[in-house]
């Protein structure tokens, strides 16, 4: 496997203002360097408020650093034009977050679909493809179900399903079963284990559960804003 990712010395402060006089300044990141292969799924654990889901945020373009660099395929996705990131963001890297963040005033295939349609892909082709995601996550005869019909389970799968349309290189997952029963979460988990292996898909994942960690092929544990420790990826 090849580097997809490198994150250098990146820093991030948010400025908290208090009243019109009075602002603190918040380190959430101090200084973190991450390498992330092609094809790799490396979890990234520590407790709340270190800093996991604003790096991951961070890597998928969401927002900007207060100083560092994000490398993706050698590129600085922070020197890109805010139109170059948002393509960057759209065709590069699906997003998984803790609460689904489904459309309520649209269908399970209208949900997946979206994305693809702003990517301005062809209509047709983009919600067939949406049905041939549906199917492979199991709830092709929940198409036209909208997210307040569907279980918890299967509104997290409708998140990966709609994460997956515009087949990015890049999965990011913000504590993807953390408001999911045990079952459920070994399925949504199974389902994304899956489709790393089946289509060599990068998959970063923020969670608390040392379990769920020790699946992954790497773990970065954060404290404090800084990389604590990271073990080794074993090559086979």
């Amino acid at each position: 496997m090849s580097d997809l990712i490198r994150v250098v010395d990146l820093y991030k402060t948010y400025v908290d203002a208090t009243s019109e006089d009075i602002t603190t300044q918040v380190e959430v990141l101090k200084g973190v360097d991450i390498e992330v292969r092609q094809g790799e799924i490396l979890a990234i654990i520590g407790k709340s408020g270190v800093g996991k889901s604003t790096l991951l945020h961070l890597i998928g373009g969401l927002d900007r650093p207060t100083s560092g660099s994000v490398f993706f395929k050698d590129q600085n996705i922070y020197a890109y034009s805010d139109r170059q990131l948002d393509r960057f963001r759209n065709l590069e890297i699906g997003f998984i977050f803790q609460f689904h963040h489904l459309l309520p005033e649209f269908t399970a295939l209208e949900n997946i679909a979206i994305g693809g349609l702003i990517a301005r892909k062809n209509v047709s082709e983009t919600y067939g493809a949406a049905g041939k995601i549906l199917n492979y996550v199991d709830l092709a005869d929940r198409s036209s179900h909208y997210p307040s019909e569907l279980s918890g389970g299967e509104r997290q799968r409708i998140a990966i399903a709609r994460a997956l349309i515009n087949q990015p290189k890049v999965i990011l997952a913000d504590e993807p079963t953390g408001n999911l029963d045990r079952k459920t979460s070994d399925d949504i988990l199974d389902l994304l284990w899956d489709l790393n292996d089946r289509l060599n898909q990068t998959l970063i994942l923020v969670t608390h559960d040392h379990g769920l960690a020790q699946r992954a092929d790497r773990m970065v544990h954060i404290v404090d804003g800084r990389i604590a420790n990271q073990n080794q990826i074993v090559d086979t």
